[in-house]
């Protein structure tokens, strides 16, 4: 279900700007700083320290492999790109890094309020998704040990594959565990089989 928008307040965050000194770098602090943000400039790179920081900003034109302490595309935070040119191979590497919101130089009044909502959403949009990704490939893993355990079921106590599966499933809502993780306790014997059907 898509999540209702609401419009943020950046009030207290903070904010690092990757760009070296320059009238751009000077306009986007002023708007940080008018949108309550505590921000400051960085170059040539970021350090470990940056990494508690709620936005970057960067200066797409001029960035290269190396300037962030993350492994590209990984950012733990959303990424703001200042982009200035237009080539190819310039908006391809941004993108390679991750960056969900961008501003375009020359920088002006404002734009930097948008850049970040946009930015803030995509990111948290892109998180939520790799979250839900990683869930069905650890499923999908252990599909094998969960369908082991319905037929050792099925086996010890002559059930149907439908009775074993339900049988599980309420022993792991009993244990509040998920059904693979219940399935793993019991092929390592830490659990009682007979729970779920104790249980009602």
């Amino acid at each position: 279900m898509r999540r209702t928008a609401t419009t943020p307040n950046f009030r207290g965050r903070s904010a690092v700007v990757l760009h070296r000194p320059h009238p751009a770098a000077d306009a986007v602090l002023r708007q940080l700083e008018r949108l309550g943000i505590a921000a400051r400039t960085a170059w040539p790179m970021l350090a470990e320290a940056d990494l508690a920081a709620d936005f970057v900003l960067f200066d797409a034109d001029t960035a290269h492999d190396g300037q962030f302490p993350w492994p590209p595309g990984t950012p733990p935070m959303p990424l703001v790109a200042l982009i200035g040119s237009e080539a190819p191979g310039r908006l391809d590497w941004v993108l390679a890094q991750g960056a969900t919101g961008h501003l375009l130089k020359p920088v002006a009044s404002g734009g930097v309020f948008s850049a970040l909502v946009i930015a803030e959403h995509g990111f948290a949009e892109r998180r939520d998704r790799e979250a839900r990704i990683a869930d069905l490939e650890t499923r999908l893993r252990l599909r094998p040990v969960v369908v082991r355990a319905i037929l050792t079921l099925m086996a010890q106590r002559g059930l149907n594959e439908a009775d074993a599966f339900r049988e599980i499933r309420s022993a792991a809502m009993q244990r509040r565990r998920s059904i693979e993780e219940h399935c793993l306790d019991l092929a390592a014997g830490t659990t009682d089989p007979a729970a779920g059907r104790r249980g009602g």
